[in-house]
Parts: structure tokens; sequence; C-alpha cells
């Protein structure tokens, strides 16, 4: 169990379409690949059945969402467009028209559109990461960081990077647990193109991941052990959520603990 006082579970979000906008909740119920219930539950489809999202489709970051999870509507907004509010369902069109080419929304509501398929459960940072990460740059605040980095949970945390006590090496996985939830930690988060770039706009920020690689390897706690560091542009910790805490909920004010680390 690592020093330095109790830990806590202080947001949660859920980003019911993939690569929009998060909704923040109170509690929320692990679903059956142990990711969160309305998490990525629908997602953008070319033609071809690809993703269209914020790697591929810079675009995509000047849309602004809001969702009710309880009845299933959606409010879109974007520069030089109408505004849409209706069922998510049959957002189809308005998405298309934006992007300029036919689009579709599909929706998986047993277990969403996860982007990494193996370490599946709920990502996990602190607050005090999100804060630090946010220092290394001018004119991005807290705020904004947060929407660059997009985490499901965010914890309460004594000391920035505190959830890399939650991972171990390639070969292991660390057990912890949020309320009644079990965990395994499994890797620090390898980053894609989206943090580099204005959440609002799509703009890519001159030398973020420069800046970003050379601070994380300056500020690399000595707890962030492990062989996963092969390159520092990884902030975040993905995880697995065992099939014997799906059906559970995590709330806002759950407390961690760390507990074994095991043998993948």
């Amino acid at each position: 169990m690592p020093d330095g006082g109790v830990v806590t579970l202080d947001r949660i979000a859920v980003y019911p379409v993939k690569s929009l906008d998060p909704e923040f909740v109170a509690s929320a119920d692990v679903v059956e690949n142990g990711g969160l219930s309305g998490d990525r539950e629908y997602a953008l489809f070319d033609d071809d059945g690809n993703y269209v999202n914020g790697k591929r489709e810079r675009s995509i970051h000047r849309i602004r969402s809001s969702v009710s999870l309880d009845d299933g509507t959606i409010r879109l907004t974007a520069p030089d467009c109408d505004d849409y509010h209706g069922p998510i369902d049959a957002a189809d069109e308005w998405l298309s028209d934006y992007v300029g080419y036919p689009v579709e929304l599909r929706r998986d509501p047993a277990g969403g559109f996860p982007d990494d398929t193996i370490a599946s459960g709920p990502s996990i940072i602190s607050t005090a990461t999100i804060e630090a990460v946010a220092s290394w740059f001018d004119g991005i605040d807290t705020a904004e960081m947060r929407r660059r980095l997009r985490p499901n949970l965010e914890l309460d945390a004594p000391a920035p990077f505190w959830e890399d006590h939650l991972f171990d090496g390639r070969a292991t996985r660390v057990e912890f647990e949020v309320g009644a939830v079990s965990f395994e930690g499994v890797n620090p988060c390898q980053r894609c193109v989206v943090p580099t770039r204005d959440p609002d706009t799509g703009d890519g920020t001159p030398g973020f991941r420069e800046t970003f690689v050379t601070k994380r390897r300056e500020t690399l706690p000595d707890w962030s052990g492990g062989d996963w560091f092969d390159h520092d542009f990884r902030v975040m910790v993905n995880t697995v959520v065992p099939e014997s805490s799906w059906g559970e909920t995590l709330t806002v004010g759950d407390a961690v603990v760390v507990g074994d680390v095991v043998v993948e």
C-alpha cells in the first residue's frame, strides 16, 4: 500500500459518444466488459466500417455535445451549423452533413467501443496529475488538460502521478479496489495525437509532445516502475475489471485501496 494518506474517487466521466464530450456523473455501474455503463456506448463509422473519431477527423474536435443518458437524446452544436437536439439514433444526417461524407452512429450497450479492447476497464488518473501536466504548458489550464486527456475516473490523491502505483511490469498487474469494485492496473496509457490538439478547435499545440516527453521524464516518480517507459508519451492508467465486479457500482467518494502485484 503506498504511503501518503487516503485516496478517493473524486470524479467520474463517461463519454456516451466516442470522441465527443463527457458527461460527469455521481455514480456509474460496471458493465459486462468491465467498462462503465454509457461509456463509448455509441461510435461514429464511415461506409467502410472505420471509426470517424478525433484521431482521424480533426473537425470532430469542434463539435460540442450534451447527452441525456436517461432518455437517449443528444444536443449537437458546431460552427456554421444548425443545432441538433433529438434522439441519438437519428443524428446521422446532422453528423454526415457536418463532416462532409456519410457516417453512421452505431450502438453497443453491452460494452461500448473502448480504445483498448484488452484493458477495457475505466481509465484512471489523479487530479494532481492533470494539474501538473497543465502547468507544463502556457495557456492550458486544468479543465482544458482534462478534456485533452479524457480520463474516466479521477482520483483525489496526495501527489502528481500517484496513479502510477497502479501498474507494474509488462508481465504483471496491480490489484486494487475502488469502493466495491475490484481492478487490475495494466499499463500507463500510451497517448495518441488527441492530447496534442486544442479540444475546441482541433488545432495542434506546437511542441506539445516534445514538451510532454521531456517533462514526464524529468518528473517521473520513483514509484513509476516496471518496464513500460520505452518512451515517455504515457500518462493515465489502463485497467481491467474482473468479471466478479461486473454489475457493481462506482460512486464519487469511494476509497481506493491498493493490493498486490500479480503475474498476468
